[in-house]
């Protein structure tokens, strides 16, 4: 079955603005420069939209060797992209959910900036190259017992700052399916930025993300290993940070599953060669598993 990449992006910082693409480099870490900074707290714990929907607010761009991040009411901050992270005063362990990871602290100007905006005293930083944070192995060593068609895909799949996995995919049919129930419901529509996905599918049906084993463009192959399961985030308005109860009370209504959460696309690993790219209009073949 051949369906359509529609959409590509990426999300420098974690849980601030995103960056549409029409091309990128995709490997085993997903997406090049996705989730590659992140906001801590004073003890490294990371920060998100869940606890600060303000962060919804803060752009980003990729510009000239720069990671350029606004907000309204603040100067505009430019951080190097790659720097040689040779110097171990500014190297620091962070966490993110369980994992306690290496990351390289961006400096009192960028951690100004962010606390200014915030409201809290709080660090910007940048994923160590050395750091090893791997998705689940165990759940994907399960998945792929379970569908043969992808035993030579790796198990361990190094990434960066993203919640659980390397790739996260959606499809604009379903957001079409719920966009028809938030509207009978007089609700109105909502954007597929409310979902941050880096991959998003088209000429596909409703929710059959749900069922599918393999997404192949040419030589790159994600497999669809897990649903996202949603927290209060997709309620976020991304350009206001404002937040309201849709559209989680309606996705509760249809996508609540049985082992719990309410889900909305889904986490994928990636197998693609060194140097591969996928671009936006790129056809891909599915392979379902009803």
């Amino acid at each position: 079955m051949s369906i359509a990449i529609s959409g590509l992006y990426i999300y420098p910082i974690k849980s601030c603005g995103g960056i549409a693409l029409q091309r990128s480099a995709i490997g085993m870490a997903g997406l090049h420069n996705d989730r590659r900074w992140m906001v801590v707290d004073e003890q490294g714990v990371f920060l998100t939209q869940r606890s600060h929907p303000a962060m919804a607010r803060i752009r980003t761009d990729l510009r000239d060797g720069y990671l350029v991040v606004t907000a309204p009411g603040q100067p505009r901050l430019d951080i190097p992209i790659d720097v040689v992270e040779d110097d171990d005063s500014v190297r620091r362990r962070v966490k993110v959910w369980r994992d306690e990871v290496d990351a390289v602290d961006e400096g009192d100007l960028a951690a100004q900036w962010f606390g200014a905006l915030l409201g809290t005293p709080c660090r910007l930083v940048k994923v160590h190259p050395q750091s090893q944070r791997v998705a689940s192995v165990a759940r994907i060593e399960n998945w792929l017992a379970r569908h043969p068609v992808a035993a030579d895909f790796p198990r361990q799949h190094i990434f960066a700052f993203a919640d659980g996995y390397p790739i996260l995919v959606t499809n604009e049919a379903s957001l079409a399916e719920l966009n028809d129930k938030l509207a009978a419901k007089g609700q109105p529509a909502v954007g597929m930025d409310r979902f941050r996905p880096n991959v998003v599918l088209s000429e596909f049906g409703a929710f059959d993300e749900d069922y599918t084993v393999l997404v192949t463009v040419g030589e790159i192959r994600m497999a669809l290993v897990k649903p996202c399961v949603r927290c209060e985030i997709p309620n976020t308005d991304q350009l206001t940070g404002a937040r309201a109860a849709e559209p989680m009370t309606t996705l509760t209504t249809f996508r609540s599953q049985p082992e719990g959460g309410v889900t909305f696309g889904m986490n994928a690993i990636v197998s693609a060669p060194q140097g591969a790219m996928i671009s936006v209009g790129d056809r891909a073949e599915v392979l379902l598993d009803f």
